[in-house]
């Protein structure tokens, strides 16, 4: 199985879990999300419990002295448990995967998608306000814009939402006119 189904497969079981004990889901993310960007910004922590020379029995008790020290900042009980299996089963490695997942996997749940907004130059917050809900209302889920200013698409926009992208950009529209105009000429 690739990392990836492997990350779907635990990912899948947590969220099932967390939401099956009404448990809060918001915080498992963050928690999960947390104790992923731990071991990423630490590369000594992220060498030994990917490393699979180091024996599983001593990567399960360094996860287990981390959550030892996070329960004291409230580490949610079916996180630490998912944590601790990772190590056991020497999985660790897919550990940002299985945080990725979760946090999609949550998104579709509360029904949010994000977009990534493409501009000439950047927008003010009441028209990422008003971008929003244009996208809100054409894709039927609620929708978190992430801008970005890219000089080359020369003024309107591009809206990627998933595989979907909505371009209206001056750029791709100066295509169409030159397209249209090669073809007449041909």
């Amino acid at each position: 199985m690739t990392s990836r189904g492997a990350a779907t497969r635990y990912a899948r079981a947590l969220f099932d879990t967390v939401l099956a004990e009404g448990l809060d889901l918001q915080k498992a993310q963050t928690d999960l999300g947390e104790f992923a960007g731990l071991v990423a910004e630490n590369e000594a922590l992220q060498r030994v419990l990917t490393n699979p020379a180091i024996p599983v029995a001593r990567k399960r008790a360094v996860v287990a002295e981390l959550i030892e020290l996070l329960s004291r900042a409230s580490l949610q009980p079916t996180v630490a448990k998912l944590l601790l299996m990772l190590a056991e089963r020497d999985r660790l490695v897919i550990l940002p995967e299985v945080a990725d997942v979760f946090n999609a996997r949550l998104m579709e749940h509360q029904n949010v998608v994000r977009a990534r907004i493409v501009t000439a130059v950047a927008l003010p917050s009441d028209r990422v306000t008003a971008l929003a809900a244009g996208l809100t209302r054409a894709t039927g889920r609620n929708v978190v814009i992430e801008a970005q200013v890219d000089p080359a698409i020369i003024g309107g926009a591009v809206a990627r939402i998933g595989g979907t992208v909505y371009d209206g950009s001056i750029t791709r529209q100066l295509e169409r006119i030159r397209e249209t105009l090669a073809g007449a000429t041909d």
